[in-house]
C-alpha cells in the first residue's frame, strides 16, 4: 500500500511539474534553443534538489550535506507552490490578454508573393522557350529572419512572465520576513481566578523556532534579544525548538542561555523534538538554564504553571500525561498550561485549565496552508475560548522547510494576564 501511494504521489507531482514546464517553458519559446534547454534543466534539477533536501533532513544525513541542499531545495519547494498557483490563476487571464488590440501583439509577417508575370523562362517569337537570368535579390533579403512572435506566443509570454514574476516576488518577500525575525504581538487575556496582585503579569510566548540547516545561531540570538527586550515576567518556549541533533545544533541553541525573565524560562517538547532526540534536548535546554516541564507543574506566586509532552512522544512512551501534570492541584488557583499542539485543548478543558499556550500550526506558514491547518487544528492562530478554558496559539518564530512565510507572519507574543478583580 505504501508503494502504491508513493507511486501515485510521484505521478501527481510529475504531472504538475510537466504542466508548469509546458506553460512556462514550452509555450513561451519558439523551439529547441538555449532558453528552452535552460528552462527544462531548471524544472528537472529543481525538484531533484527539493526532494534531496527533504530526505536529507528526515534521514539525518550529514549536517554539511543538509545545509548544502536546504537553501536551494526548500526555496524551490516554496517557489513551486506559488508558480503553480500563479499559472493556474493565469489561465483565467489568457482570454483577456488574447483580446488585446493587435498593436500590442506583434503578428507573424505574411510571406511575400512573387510579382505577377514573373518567371524564370520566356517564349521566343517562334515558340521556343528561352531561359531568362533574373537579377539576384538584395543580400539582406536572402538572410534568414526570425519571424515576430505570434499572438499565441505573445499571450503565453505575457501570462507566463507575470506568473513567474509574481511567484518569485512572493517567495522573496516571504523569505525576507522570516530572516528579518519575528515581530512582537501583545495580547491581554483576562483570567477569572487570577488575583489582583498578578494583574498585568507578562508571559513571553515563543514557539516553532526550528533551528536547523537554515536558521542557525544568528537567528536564535535575534529571537533571544527580541524576547528579552519585552522584559517579561516569565518566558514560555512551547516546542519545536530544533530540527536536528544536539551534536549538530547545540552551538546554534547556545544563545538561549541568555534568556532573562523575573520568574525564569520554561520549555515543553514539540513533535520535532521527538524527531531530533527529545531526551538529549531536554537535558540541553536544562543545561542552558531553561526549566523543562515534562508532564509536570510548578506553583508560582499567583498561579500554577503546568506543561505536558507533545503527542509525538506517545510512540516512545513519553506522551502527554495530564493527570500527572494537573492532578491534586488547588482548583481555586488559576492554571496556565504549556502544550505544543492546539488539539490538546480538549484534555485541558477536561482538567479545568484556565489558559493553554500552544504553537505547532505556524498559522499555515504558506498560504493557502492555513486552510489545511484549520482542518487539523481547533484554532490556527490567536486567542480562542473553549468553555471556561482559553487557548492562545502562536504562529511561531521560525519556519520549517522553506524559510518562507506567506500570509502568516512570524511572532513572539507577550501575553498580559488581567485579573477581573482589578
Amino acid at each position: 500500500m505504501i508503494i502504491v501511494l508513493g507511486l501515485l504521489a510521484l505521478t501527481v507531482v510529475t504531472g504538475l511539474y510537466w504542466y508548469l514546464w509546458r506553460r512556462l517553458v514550452r509555450d513561451t519559446t519558439t523551439g529547441p534553443g538555449r532558453a528552452r534547454r535552460a528552462g527544462t534543466v531548471l524544472f528537472v534539477v529543481g525538484p531533484i534538489l527539493m526532494f534531496a533536501a527533504l530526505f536529507a533532513e528526515v534521514g539525518h544525513a550529514p549536517f554539511l550535506l543538509q545545509r548544502t541542499l536546504a537553501w536551494p531545495g526548500f526555496l524551490w519547494m516554496a517557489l513551486s507552490l506559488y508558480l503553480l498557483l500563479a499559472v493556474v490563476a493565469g489561465e483565467a487571464l489568457r482570454p483577456l490578454v488574447s483580446r488585446l488590440p493587435k498593436r500590442f501583439a506583434l503578428q507573424r509577417p505574411a510571406p511575400e508573393r512573387p510579382a505577377r508575370g514573373a518567371g524564370n523562362c520566356a517564349t521566343s517569337h517562334d515558340g521556343a522557350q528561352l531561359s531568362l537570368q533574373t537579377e539576384a535579390p538584395p543580400k539582406e533579403l536572402t538572410r534568414a529572419q526570425n519571424p515576430a512572435p505570434s499572438r499565441r506566443l505573445f499571450v503565453s509570454r505575457v501570462v507566463g512572465g507575470a506568473a513567474a514574476t509574481a511567484a518569485t516576488a512572493t517567495v522573496g518577500y516571504g523569505t525576507y520576513g522570516v530572516l528579518r525575525g519575528p515581530r512582537v504581538k501583545r495580547v491581554t487575556v483576562p483570567l477569572a481566578k487570577l488575583p489582583r496582585a498578578a494583574h498585568g503579569y507578562r508571559i513571553a510566548v515563543v514557539s516553532d523556532i526550528h533551528l536547523g540547516p537554515i536558521l542557525g545561531k544568528g537567528f536564535a540570538q535575534h529571537v533571544v534579544d527580541t524576547i528579552n527586550a519585552t522584559r517579561p515576567d516569565l518566558i514560555a518556549v512551547v516546542g519545536d525548538l530544533v530540527d536536528g541533533s544536539v551534536k549538530n545544533l547545540g552551538p546554534a541553541a547556545a544563545p538561549l542561555a541568555q534568556l532573562s525573565a523575573r520568574h525564569g524560562a520554561y520549555f515543553v517538547t514539540g513533535n520535532h523534538e521527538y524527531f531530533s532526540g527529545a531526551a538529549q534536548w531536554v537535558e540541553e535546554v536544562r543545561r542552558l538554564g531553561l526549566h523543562p516541564l515534562e508532564n509536570a507543574r510548578t506553583e508560582l506566586a499567583h498561579f500554577d504553571l503546568a506543561g505536558v509532552n507533545d503527542l509525538a512522544g506517545e510512540s516512545t512512551g513519553q506522551g502527554p500525561d495530564f493527570e500527572r501534570a494537573l492532578a491534586d492541584r488547588d482548583p481555586a488557583r488559576a492554571c496556565v498550561l504549556l502544550a505544543h499542539q492546539p488539539v490538546q485543548i480538549h484534555e485541558a478543558v477536561r482538567h479545568h485549565v484556565d489558559l493553554q499556550l500552544s504553537g505547532h500550526t505556524h498559522g499555515g506558514q504558506l498560504w493557502p496552508g492555513n486552510l489545511i491547518a484549520a482542518a487539523a487544528n481547533p484554532t490556527v492562530a490567536g486567542l480562542d475560548r473553549y468553555g471556561d478554558t482559553q487557548l492562545y496559539v502562536s504562529r511561531g518564530a521560525g519556519a520549517w522547510g522553506p524559510p518562507t512565510r506567506v500570509g502568516a507572519p512570524s511572532d513572539i507574543t507577550v501575553i498580559e494576564l488581567a485579573s477581573k478583580q482589578a
